[in-house]
């Protein structure tokens, strides 16, 4: 396989996570309102708001458990990268009330999947 051939699928994978954490979220009374935020180097997966917070929120998926959990991959620098992208939204956006940063952890094991979402994670 190729990089091209696996970017692509990784790139597949990854769309489909964020499907199944925007519905999982909205499950919970999450509105989604906006996906794929990007600012320079950095992307936000998703951004939603619930009880008056505007939150950003990071979706790993994973589909073994070989290298660890989904949640452990939000390296210290991907978090100053999407932090840096949120300071630049929530400019955009004027956006003048309280923020939080999540986490939706998502395995997905020959079909079995497991979504775990970590609030104010980092």
């Amino acid at each position: 396989m190729n990089n091209e051939q696996y970017n692509f699928k990784t790139t597949e994978a990854g769309k489909k996570g964020e499907i199944l954490a925007s519905i999982y979220l909205e499950n919970k009374g999450f509105e989604i309102i906006d996906s794929n935020y990007r600012y320079k180097r950095a992307e936000i997966d998703l951004i939603a708001t619930h009880q008056k917070l505007l939150i950003f929120i990071e979706v790993k998926l994973r589909t073994n458990l070989l290298f660890g959990l989904p949640e452990t991959f939000v390296s210290t620098s991907k978090q100053k990268r999407i932090k840096m992208a949120a300071e630049n939204y929530i400019f955009e956006k004027n956006w003048l009330h309280d923020i939080r940063f999540d986490i939706v952890s998502i395995v997905n094991r020959k079909g079995v999947v497991v979504i775990e979402h970590f609030m104010d994670s980092f």
